[in-house]
Order: C-alpha cells, then structure tokens, then sequence
C-alpha cells in the first residue's frame, strides 16, 4: 500500500501517465473533483493563514484568511459552471491506417444561456488501446449557446473496429486550484485498415507484366492498342477503320482493320492467417503478412489494376471472396476485409489454395501471402500463374517497407493478442 500511494502521488506531482501493461495504452481517469497541485499549495497556505489568525488574533489576518477561503468556494463554483450544460460530438473519419495520424474533430456545445465554457480538457476512456496514446483534446472558449470546433491528431496502432465510448471532461478555471470532471457517454466507431507501407517498384512491374508473373495475355479483338488483322467492313462502322490500300486490291469489297485490345494482369491476392500455437512471434508474422497483403492492394489498385482478395474468416462460408475488380470502392472493401480478419487456427495455406484453385482462371495472377516457406507445385510453376511471398522470406523485406512506428507485436485487435500464457 505504501509503495502504491507514494506513486500515485509521484505520478500526481508530476503529471505523468500511469502505467499499463505492455500493450495497452495508459489511460488516466481524473475523480471529479480534486485538487490541482497549485490547488494544494494554495491549502497550505490557507491554513498556514489560518493558524496565524487564530494565533494572532488580528482582525487584517482573519479577513485575509476569509478572503482565501472564498477565493476556493469561488473557484469550486465556476468549475462547475463551466463544464454544466457542455455536450461533445466526435467527428470520426470513415477508416484510418495503422501507423499514419488521423484527424478527429470535437465539437463542444455549450447550451448555457449567458454562461462561457473556457478551458476544457477531453480525454477519452473506452478504446484507447487503438492508439499510442490516449486520444485528448483541449478547447479554449465556447461562448453561451455556441460550438466550438477542436481537432486533435491520433496515431492508430491496431487494426480493426474502434468503438469510442465514454469520455471525461474537466476544468480547473479560472485559478487553477480545483478541477472539476465529469464523464459522458456517446457511442462512435471507425475502421482501422492494417498498416500500409511502401511496395518496391520491382514488384509492382511485375504485378503489372501478366508475362512474368501471371498467366501470359493473349490479345483480344475490340480495341485499339495495336494491329491484329483485317475483316471485311460491315456498314454503318466508322470509315475510319476501312484499310484503303487492302481495299483497292479487291474491288468491290471494303476491308477494315482490326485492333488488339491488350487487358492488364488482374490480381487475385490470398491471406493465409493460419498459426496454430498463436504465440507472440506468430501473431507478429501474421500481422505482417496482412500489412503485405494491404499494401499491395493499395498500390496495384491506384494503379488502376484489378485486385481481388481471399481469404478464410470463419463464418458461413468459412472465406470470403472479393472478385477481382478496380476502383476506390475495391480498395476500401480489400482494406476492410483485412482490418477486420478474426484470429484463424483452423484453416491452414494448403485449404485457402485449394479453394482458391478454382477462382484462379485464364488472366488471373494468385499471389499467396502467408508466414512461412512454401513452394509452389509444378503445376503453377509451369503456368506461371501463382507468386508465394513469404512474411519471414528475404524479398519480403525487400519488396516493403513499413514506418519505423508500426508494431506488428501490437498491431491485432485486442481480442486477438497473445495473452501472458502464450509462450
């Protein structure tokens, strides 16, 4: 107990956070009303005031002393007042990424009627282990019957859904000796797609090159990347298409060409979170394997290529599929899909290719993330149609690169880490 009370009173001296296990983020919960440090000082010298008074017995040190002690009721009051009638809204943004700072936008309405609001701390209490550090934010001045907009910068460290609930807010205007709390309560949520780092330029070219990587691309007749032959022209088709010189060689008979159309590599990318034992170097790995998985995803698709995704997820059925399409809405739904990946014991790599053999067709590149060493059958090999990327493979730390900030030890939701039993 002593041990416990002399560093509660260090951490209150010095205002530092209070700690937590490894893993989770600190989180400090004010009482609602306490004394500040100046709070304290000032008390002590009350009644050091009081003492002398009383000692004394001078009138000018009893109305000193009375002085000091409306001063603190005065300063209880308007704490009060302050925070009376204060509702906050959060702004949330519709995803974040681990690693990358996100924006959150509070809104304080101050429904007094002549009272301002001025001075007032927020700090979050439900989810916090989303982020580095406890999402806080602090508001100068909301006049009577206005809002007072206030941004604060979060770092997400796990990927998933966040859900935010309940909140704290506090004040210790206008002299700083009391500090008043009050906690409140509003449920909102965001994703928070895995980490997303830097793809070499040597694997994007061959995700881009369907002759090095996925099954070769034979070219197809409708378009007009280059030749591919001639037909004979069909009427109400632009004159532009007519191949005069073959034409004037047959009379009576228009001849037009015929143009290739060349489709880029589509990309079928397969998740493998499979770890039976799930101890914290595993649970590492499989995050990792995600965060490879993301970036690829995300890069290959502002390139404006097709991308889908596979992977096992427990439910009925056990995986889901993304078709392999383009677009920001395929980038968002990819993303979403590995943010919210459950903890997988059942389904090991050889199931998920298995399943995916089948969506694997003529144009369509498998690429396998999954953390450890495979090789692919002779089958694939001599198709070309399936890329392994192993998470403990050298290329792998070749071809991406994350922010030094990214902790894939503490990159899972919550519910999925390792707990101290794991070995």
């Amino acid at each position: 107990m002593p041990s416990g009370f002399t560093a509660r009173f260090r951490r209150f001296l010095t205002g530092a956070s209070p700690e937590a296990p490894p893993g989770h983020t600190p989180v400090r919960v004010r009482p609602g009303f306490d004394f500040t440090l100046t709070g304290l000082v000032y008390s002590l010298m009350l009644g050091f005031m009081g003492l002398a008074a009383i000692n004394g017995q001078a009138n000018l040190l009893f109305g000193v002393f009375g002085l000091m002690i409306g001063i603190l009721l005065i300063s209880g009051m308007i704490c009060r007042t302050v925070i009376r009638r204060l509702s906050v809204t959060r702004l949330l943004p519709d995803s974040a990424v681990v690693g990358r700072p996100a924006t959150i936008l509070y809104e304080f309405h101050n429904h007094k009627r002549f009272w301002p609001s001025l001075s007032v701390n927020l700090a979050e209490l439900d989810g916090v282990d989303s982020f580095h550090a406890q999402p806080a934010a602090y508001m100068l001045h909301a006049a009577a019957r206005m809002t007072a907009t206030v941004p604060t910068e979060v770092l997400p460290r796990r990927r998933g859904l966040c859900r935010l609930n309940h909140y704290q807010i506090s004040t210790s205007f206008p002299f700083g000796f009391i500090r008043r709390a009050l906690t409140l309560g509003q449920t909102d949520s965001m994703i928070v797609y895995p980490a997303v780092g830097k793809v070499s330029e040597r694997l994007l070219t061959m995700c881009r090159s369907a002759e090095k990587v996925g099954a070769p691309m034979k070219p197809q007749r409708g378009g007009e990347d280059e030749f591919y032959g001639v037909r004979e022209y069909r009427s109400g088709e632009s004159l532009k298409s007519i191949y005069w010189r073959r034409s004037a060689k047959a009379p009576g008979l228009l001849v037009a060409r015929e143009m290739t159309q060349v489709a880029p590599p589509r990309l079928l990318l397969m998740v493998d979170t499979h770890a039976p034992q799930r101890t914290r170097a595993d649970a590492a790995e499989i995050e990792r394997v995600i965060a490879m998985a993301g970036s690829l995803a995300a890069h290959t698709l502002e390139m404006d290529m097709a991308v889908g995704a596979c992977a096992w997820t427990g439910g009925d059925p056990e995986f889901t599929v993304l078709g392999v399409q383009r677009g920001k809405r395929q980038r968002r739904d990819i993303l979403s899909m590995l943010a919210c990946l459950p903890r997988n014991t059942l389904c090991d790599a050889d199931r998920l290719l298995e399943f995916s053999r089948r969506l694997i067709n003529r144009g369509i590149t498998g690429i396998l993330f999954t953390r450890r060493s495979m090789h692919m059958g002779l089958a694939d090999e001599a198709r070309g149609s399936l890329l392994v990327i192993s998470a403990s493979s050298r290329l792998a730390d070749a071809w991406f690169t994350f922010d030094s900030t990214v902790d894939f030890s503490h990159s899972m939701p919550l519910d999925q880490a390792p707990g101290d039993a794991d070995v």
